[in-house]
């Protein structure tokens, strides 16, 4: 009996690991692409401060380019930027929270497996076929 709830908490534990690690990765991923998003805000508004105040800046919508006044593009800019930087932020928070969760269970997952060696050696003889 003890045998069978030790396989059903290690199965438990397993799709605990599983659904962190799933999304411990997306998370990763949404930060590169913010951070991704950041950087061309950034190169994107170094570029127009360089531009004259007279010259015509054109705001790509789809295929269609609309003249703006280049403080609505620079105001945009800025504002992308800033949003990216919240979004980080707060993925970064995410990101150490689902890290923490992750040891949690790759402690009980260690404690387990001392708790119970039987478990172990039947983990290892069905990971080899």
């Amino acid at each position: 009996m003890a045998d069978e709830a030790s396989r059903t908490a290690f199965i438990e534990i397993q799709g605990r690991m599983i659904e962190t690690t799933s999304k411990l990765k997306q998370v990763q991923n949404q930060i590169r692409s913010k951070e991704t998003e950041k950087k061309r805000a950034y190169l994107t508004l170094e570029e127009l401060r360089q531009v004259p105040d007279d010259t015509n800046t054109y705001k790509s919508i789809g295929r269609t380019f609309v003249l703006e006044p280049k403080s609505v593009l620079i105001d945009e800019q800025e504002q992308k930027f800033k949003d990216s930087e919240t979004a980080i932020a707060s993925l970064q928070t995410s990101k150490e929270y689902l890290e923490k969760q992750m040891g949690e269970v790759e402690n009980n997952l260690k404690e387990l497996l001392q708790q119970d060696p039987g478990l172990a050696s039947q983990i290892m003889s069905l990971s080899v076929m």
